[in-house]
């Protein structure tokens, strides 16, 4: 074991050979600070810093000199070490220092539960009687979920008013004892033009609405214009129908295609039905519409209404449907909706001030 490096007062300085040095006249050495200290203990071998390797270590009664900046972080370590006011430690103080460590440490930690479990098992021990869960005041929030009698909503009246037509005062009309003036014109009309008919029994259906108390069943529209099968209108959708066959269709035929007009094929005259989708009566359900579904010329071309017609055809119907608008109150064709993509409606439905309206 190396002897501390600190010089004894009683000790006479020796010479690096082994040699005496006297004493200089007039030379003032500086104590170091462990003899300034005389009360302080002798510090342990454990607490003197060695030299690093390849340093000689300094010689008792010798001033150390001044660090080094490399070695300024060693000096500090070493003035630390003096600096502690602790008792003089044996070769073995630091074991002691670590073992009263350890020992303040377990005072310190709490000790373990009986009822924590070890580290090999997995689940704590249940405890033998359960903790009995708080009671819920007595008003508690209902549970979620569906009442037992779901609410019902209110149900509507009994009364079918919503399936009713919206009333039209046409539906009120029927077949008096002797035949009005006015229909009896019409008819002589009709006979100049030489379009052939039958007379027919009133229509009337009261729970719908539908009514025409003085219908007709066309024959032609002319001389020699047909009309099929069975087109049943009012007097005056029918000479507005032959009308329009004479001074329109007949002249637009003859003018695209060199024929003459033979015959018209209708897809709808008289039907009591509301119109598609509401609860307003049809004009069809007066005898006061007639759909057009083809047209016949006299070489025997047919001539149909469609969404796609041939270029030739397409002009001619083109020219019929722009013609209609007028002498008829509603053009309704192909484009206009899908209920009317392969017919042309037309009819007399009574509108403001006179007007049309044509799709």
């Amino acid at each position: 074991m190396e002897q501390p490096l600190t010089q004894r007062a009683d000790q006479p300085l020796k010479h690096r050979r082994g040699k005496s040095l006297k004493p200089r006249r007039h030379r003032q050495v500086t104590p170091n600070r462990t003899q300034q200290k005389t009360q302080a203990p002798l510090p342990s071998p454990a607490d003197v810093p060695m030299p690093e390797a390849g340093i000689p270590a300094p010689k008792p009664g010798i001033p150390v000199p001044e660090p080094r900046p490399a070695d300024a972080p060693k000096a500090d370590a070493a003035k630390t070490e003096e600096q502690k006011p602790e008792a003089p430690k044996s070769a073995g103080a630091p074991d002691r220092f670590k073992q009263e460590k350890s020992h303040q440490e377990k005072q310190t930690r709490p000790e373990p539960s009986a009822q924590e479990p070890s580290a090999g098992e997995s689940e704590p021990e249940p405890p033998a009687i359960a903790p009995t869960p708080t009671p819920k005041p007595d008003i508690a929030e209902p549970e979620a979920g569906p009442p037992v009698v779901a609410p019902q909503p209110p149900q509507k009246p009994a009364d079918t008013s919503d399936k009713e037509m919206l009333p039209d005062p046409r539906s009120a009309d029927k077949p008096e004892g002797k035949m009005p003036t006015e229909e009896v014109a019409c008819r002589e009309r009709l006979k100049t033009l030489g379009v052939e008919f039958e007379e027919h029994k009133a229509e009337s259906q009261p729970e719908i609405g539908c009514s025409i108390p003085y219908p007709l069943v066309l024959k032609t529209l002319g001389k020699s214009v047909a009309i099929g099968p069975g087109t049943e209108l009012n007097c005056k959708m029918a000479e507005a129908a032959a009308r329009f066959a004479a001074d329109v269709i007949q002249p637009a035929a003859k003018a695209e295609f060199g024929e003459d007009l033979k015959s018209i094929g209708q897809a709808s005259a008289f039907v009591c039905r509301p119109r598609n989708g509401t609860r307003k009566l049809s004009e069809h359900a007066f005898g006061n519409a007639l759909d057009i579904a083809s047209f016949t010329l006299s070489d025997g071309k047919k001539i149909e209404v469609g969404p796609a017609p041939p270029e030739k055809d397409a002009k001619f119907l083109n020219a019929v449907r722009k013609a209609a608008c007028g002498p008829f109150k509603t053009v309704l064709g192909p484009g206009a909706d899908p209920d009317h993509s392969l017919h042309f409606h037309l009819d007399l439905e009574p509108r403001r001030h006179g007007g049309t309206f044509c799709q």
